[in-house]
């Protein structure tokens, strides 16, 4: 299951997804979608979620994300939360324009991050679940232990 969210700063050139950009697009991020959100996520042959956009980091969708998440984990907690983000793993625990209040807890609660911008000129489609090779693929809560960016070896 994938959320898109709206709003993103970083207008990646080649973006596959550049609607997503304006933080006004899309229907509004409510109750309601949350509710569709777990539903569709309950079947035990659903794996999870992935969180894609727009910008899942950009401050203004962690603050909505945050809480999303927390019933999430409260309701599925066997399945699995992907975030796809162009801000690196550095940007996200520094200090950087993307860390606000909810970046630390929304971390916690991703099992994958895909950090970085994706870079038209290193554009791979080789690549599992990226687009561009300055792209990680990073087991959160192993990361989050070693104070540094672990790989995911899934």
């Amino acid at each position: 299951v994938s959320l898109f969210v709206s709003g993103c700063t970083h207008r990646c050139r080649g973006c596959f997804n550049p609607e997503t950009w304006d933080f006004g697009y899309g229907e509004p991020f409510t109750r309601e979608v949350e509710d569709r959100l777990l539903a569709l996520l309950e079947p035990w042959y659903i794996k999870g979620l992935s969180l894609l956009g727009g910008e899942p980091f950009e401050p203004d969708n962690q603050r909505a994300l945050l809480p999303f998440l927390h019933r999430l984990r409260q309701q599925l907690p066997d399945k699995t939360v992907w975030a796809f983000s162009g801000y690196t793993w550095e940007e996200l625990t520094g200090q950087s324009r993307a860390r606000c209040e909810a970046t630390g807890a929304l971390l916690s609660l991703v099992d994958v991050l895909v950090d970085g911008e994706f870079v038209e000129a290193l554009r791979d489609i080789s690549l599992r679940f990226r687009g561009s090779s300055n792209q990680r693929l990073l087991d959160v809560p192993a990361s989050l232990a070693a104070g540094r960016p672990i790989p995911w070896e899934g």
